[in-house]
């Protein structure tokens, strides 16, 4: 059974409802809902997603001079995207580090707003590090989505106190909708993945018979013994099975079939 679309859930903010302008926030939403529109018909692939949902983060949210986007799958394996070189760097000293304002985001899945790193002392080995690259304000959300937490979005900005209490709901709004089309994306190319798998197994199968068919019709006494004979010439030889049936077919046919993939 194929995966259910994913549905995202909120982010704690810092902020309190009567901080935020209503229509404010309604228009900004209004403007995220059309960009990742746009990004949902043109992404095709997880790291094109990723690299898009970064770009119109860093061009969303005001004062940030880059935005970057952490994928975490349950093996502890990143995916990740920046929009410019400032933020690839602060993300490696992150994951260089194992800690850092994006990564508490996700493991604690709770917004996380740093006014000023030479100020903030939640991560000290980290915040001293990206101060030497101009990293002054950060702004990280968690990526919800079904119940998961996929990672995090994360926004720098060179200026101290760049980011208040809009800030934040507008990430909140944003990270919500990219975490739905970045896990929706993620699944697609999961089905497409397991897919090609099937098919390549399936041609592989009938390659390997068309072999064995070969076989029997030279001698071989049955289907066991023939492929028996394909197992053992795959050993002596150092090649993969199916490759063997691609050769077998090949000289029997006087043409190259199709090679098989690994």
């Amino acid at each position: 059974m194929g995966k259910e679309w994913a549905v995202a859930e909120p982010v704690p903010t810092t902020s309190s409802p009567e901080d935020v302008n209503s229509e404010d926030v309604s228009s900004d939403l209004s403007v995220v809902l059309a960009q990742l529109g746009a990004v949902l018909l043109s992404a095709e692939t997880v790291d094109t997603a990723m690299r898009l949902v970064t770009r119109l983060a860093a061009a969303t949210i005001p004062g940030s001079a880059g935005a970057g986007v952490t994928l975490i799958d349950t093996r502890g394996k990143r995916s990740t995207a920046a929009s410019d070189a400032l933020v690839e760097e602060a993300d490696a000293l992150q994951y260089e580090f194992d800690t850092g304002p994006c990564l508490t985001a996700w493991r604690d899945q709770v917004l996380v707003r740093i006014d000023d790193v030479d100020e903030d002392t939640r991560w000290p080995q980290w915040t001293a590090a990206v101060a030497d690259l101009g990293v002054v304000s950060v702004l990280s959300v968690p990526l919800l989505a079904g119940g998961e937490c996929l990672g995090a979005i994360k926004v720098y900005a060179r200026q101290a106190a760049a980011y208040d209490a809009h800030a934040e709901t507008l990430l909140g709004l944003f990270s919500q909708q990219a975490a739905i089309l970045l896990a929706n994306t993620r699944t697609v190319a999961e089905a497409r993945q397991l897919t090609g798998q099937l098919t390549t197994a399936l041609r592989n199968r009938d390659l390997i018979a068309q072999a064995q068919g070969i076989l029997l019709a030279q001698g071989a006494a049955d289907e066991q013994a023939a492929f028996a004979m394909l197992v053992a010439a795959s050993q002596r030889s150092s090649i993969k099975l199916q490759e063997v049936a691609r050769r077998i077919a090949a000289s029997f046919t006087g043409g190259p079939p199709d090679r098989p993939n690994s």
